[in-house]
């Protein structure tokens, strides 16, 4: 009988030490310091806007868009890239506009007001479009700044200010100039070294 209890006391330990040792993380990771190592040279970037929306002072219309992006680090801090721009325009009165085109662009990351889990940065690019209301191909232009918020050592979240110039048509004088503001995110990716 001896032998059991001590059996079953030694059992019971066991199991009550064993479980003693689980921790359980029921919070959300929320940020991740990170420094330096996501924007290093040879590391690559994918993601982009899910969220942009704009209005433009000329036509005094309301767009949306979605620009999915991917970048390379040229050096640390410095990335260039292509982003595509497909957007919805809708117009007062008129058909809503659907939009597309494509954007080489740079952006940096300035090393100044940055924290462990986040960086400011710039972003400039230059490209063309055209949308579902006519044959003209326009120029666009645009400069903006941002945050970006990393929540794990590889994925930021951000958020941009910009603003943003069309010009449908060089020789006649259609152009449209407007502010926008857009969240997305940012995946970084590790180069071979």
């Amino acid at each position: 009988m001896k032998k059991l209890l001590l059996t079953l006391g030694i059992a019971i330990g066991a199991v009550t030490y064993s479980t003693a040792q689980v921790q359980v993380n029921t919070v959300p990771q929320s940020s991740a310091d990170v420094g330096m190592a996501p924007i290093k040279a040879g590391n690559w970037m994918v993601g982009g806007s899910v969220g942009n929306i704009g209005y433009a002072f000329e036509s005094k219309t309301f767009n949306i868009s979605l620009m999915p992006r991917a970048g390379y680090f040229i050096s640390d801090g410095l990335a260039i890239g292509a982003q595509a721009n497909l957007g919805l325009k809708a117009v007062k009165d008129m058909d809503n506009e659907w939009g597309y085109g494509i954007s080489p662009f740079v952006r940096y990351y300035f090393p100044g007001g940055a924290s462990a889990t986040g960086r400011f940065f710039g972003q400039g690019d230059i490209g063309i479009g055209g949308s579902s209301a006519g044959d003209a191909v326009s120029l666009n232009v645009g400069a903006n700044v941002g945050y970006a918020h990393f929540i794990t050592q590889t994925v930021a979240l951000e958020a941009t200010l910009g603003y943003n110039y069309s010009k449908a048509n060089i020789n006649a004088g259609d152009k449209a100039t407007g502010l926008g503001v857009g969240v997305g995110f940012q995946i970084y990716l590790p180069g071979k070294r």
